[in-house]
């Protein structure tokens, strides 16, 4: 686009939602532009902050008849650049943060795209009930940003996965026009389920701009206990004796290795809650809605089991909601401790819970074998089968050595993640940084109907170009 017609979009951007919510100038845009890992420098000919979902259809309608790439943006935490323009605009929902009369009896409430995740947790509370979804980035990541990449987090084990918590949405296609289907049902089967085609879409199919959401009954206690361990079998066979025990009150599972905790004690100030070092450690948390339920006994009867069984080494029980933090700091600072290390090479995957021990085993063995002095950093949601497989580079070697063998590292661990029938995308999405690898892994067929999905709904392709699929 040359000048005169760029500075003539902008002014129509203006006349649409005021000088005030457009971002034109270099400086200003670069909070929008630089992905938060800074793994990816965006370019956009400006940022539009829109109030509601009519200036959104309005925007987009502009940049349909210009031939303006779109690229929706919330919170900006994205780990995989989905959220990083590649050019054209960049539409932010920072704006657009209302959140609606949570309704107990339906179990649901209804927000705007906008709203940080901590907002809709606190409304929850608020009116007596739990929105389940936590992530470490919960004050800044938005619930738009949340539907879009169907987001995990730490509860998945108990409630599901963001595509679990959705009721209905309201949606601005690539055209302009606005899909409601922001409805309030647990069942629904008038055809086609269309707002799955939204959740986990990135942004390529359409800007999610209201959502309904699910809200349970109100923790009414929880107890959180730390555990040493001897290997990833042993956390597995750990796992399944808690599950066995605690059913439904077993809300976390989380596995972290040695390494991992002595980043976290190193960089972020954390505390070793064991004076002995053990191989492997799991962060557990049981709770339940009612009152009449002893957690603590429940607690102590699913340890000293686990202990007699020789399945853990050593545990501890948090005695007060500050102690429970400290312990769950171990786990949610993993990722920030690890910027301290140099250079870090990541994967986001999932395996069948059946074959997790297997996969951090063989994995931590292959890379090994591969770049002797690697250090492994495996941790993550065990009781979903997600583990962040994270490679940290050998210390005497240079950063920018160690990350030349990112595709080696990457088909070592995908390979490996695939022939255990497993996905190399489990919660982070696929963005920019793993276009290239779904093309590789993902089946024809799969790929073929994706694009048929894409061409039928955003012909044009200006909806968030270049993430997910080419």
């Amino acid at each position: 686009m040359d000048a005169d017609k760029a500075a003539d979009f902008i002014r129509q951007l203006i006349e649409l939602v005021g000088s005030d919510h457009v971002i034109s100038d270099v400086q200003d845009k670069q909070a929008y532009l630089l992905e938060n890992r800074g793994l990816y420098q965006g370019e956009a000919l400006a940022v539009v902050k829109p109030s509601n979902a009519l200036e959104i259809s309005q925007i987009v309608t502009l940049c349909r008849i210009a031939n303006v790439p779109v690229s929706p943006q919330g919170g900006n935490t994205g780990l995989v650049g989905g959220q990083t323009p590649k050019s054209g605009l960049v539409i932010s929902l920072t704006r657009m943060h209302k959140i609606y009369d949570a309704d107990a009896v339906n179990g649901s409430i209804t927000v705007e795209a906008g709203a940080t995740l901590q907002m809709v947790q606190d409304a929850a509370r608020e009116s007596g009930c739990l929105f389940p979804l936590s992530l470490a980035s919960e004050g800044t990541c938005q619930i738009g940003g949340n539907i879009a990449s169907n987001a995990g987090g730490t509860a998945v084990l108990r409630y599901g996965n963001m595509r679990n918590l959705v009721l209905g949405l309201e949606v601005v296609l690539p055209d302009g026009r606005i899909w409601n289907g922001l409805r309030a049902l647990h069942k629904d089967n008038a055809g086609y389920d269309l707002k799955q085609l939204f959740i986990g879409s990135e942004g390529t199919l359409g800007i999610i701009t209201r959502a309904v959401l699910k809200i349970y009954p109100a923790v009414k206690s929880s107890m959180t206990a730390f555990t040493g361990l001897d290997s990833p079998e042993a956390a597995l066979e750990f796992f399944l004796h808690t599950k066995n025990q605690a059913g439904e009150m077993l809300s976390a599972f989380e596995i972290m290795p040695r390494f991992g905790l002595e980043m976290v004690v190193r960089h972020m100030g954390g505390i070793d809650p064991f004076e002995t070092p053990y191989p492997f450690y799991a962060l557990i948390d049981l709770s339940s809605t009612s009152q009449f339920i002893d957690l603590t006994l429940s607690m102590e009867h699913v340890l000293e089991t686990a202990l007699n069984k020789n399945l853990v080494l050593n545990a501890v029980i948090a005695s007060s909601q500050m102690q429970a933090d400290k312990l769950w700091s171990l786990r949610e600072n993993m990722s920030w401790a690890q910027k301290y290390e140099g250079g870090s090479i990541k994967h986001d995957v999932s395996v069948p819970i059946s074959k997790i021990a297997d996969f951090i085993t063989q994995a931590t063995l292959l890379c090994q074998s591969a770049m002797p002095d690697i250090r492994v950093c495996a941790f993550g949601h065990m009781g979903d089968g997600n583990i962040h497989f994270n490679l940290s580079q050998p210390v005497t070697m240079e950063k920018s050595v160690f990350l030349s063998h990112w595709a080696q590292l990457n088909r070592i661990i995908h390979d490996l993640v695939v022939s255990l029938n497993g996905s190399i995308a489990a919660e982070h999405g696929i963005g920019q940084l793993k276009v290239d690898e779904l093309a590789h892994y993902k089946d024809d067929i799969s790929l073929d109907l994706m694009r048929s999905i894409k061409a039928a709904i955003d012909p044009s392709k200006i909806m968030n170009p270049g993430k997910i699929i080419n």
